[in-house]
């Protein structure tokens, strides 16, 4: 969407915002993801559900962000919270379903933003 570099094969090098909008869909997955028995038990941790809840609004928000004015800043701030929710399961000593589910979600949130990350590896953008 906000990119000059519309080279390369299939137009990979394009930064498109159905990328944003497929990160804040699955930030908001993540938000929602405790308060759901279909997702799994939290095991009765608080602190699971505000930093779960935290980290996917943050998802949203910085996606939105991206929408409007793209900066290396923010994908790299998605990328922190992707891996975060990788690690997470196994800081907060949780798992069952819910691990799983954090883990696979953290796993693809990470994906996109390393996969934007290259698309805008070309670009001079603002830090």
């Amino acid at each position: 969407m906000a990119t000059t570099d519309r080279s390369g094969r299939n137009g990979l090098m394009e930064h498109r915002s159905w990328e944003d909008i497929l990160t804040m869909i699955l930030g908001f997955v993540i938000l929602i993801s405790p308060m759901f028995r279909f997702f799994g038990d939290p095991g009765g941790d608080r602190r699971v559900i505000w930093i779960t809840a935290l980290v996917g609004a943050a998802i949203i928000v910085l996606s939105a962000l991206e929408q409007y004015a793209l900066r290396r800043w923010e994908e790299f701030l998605v990328l922190i919270a992707g891996v975060w929710m990788i690690i997470s399961p196994y800081v907060f000593n949780y798992g069952g379903t819910l691990r799983t589910w954090h883990v696979v979600l953290g796993a693809l949130v990470a994906l996109i933003a390393l996969f934007e990350l290259w698309q805008d590896r070309n670009r001079t953008l603002a830090a």
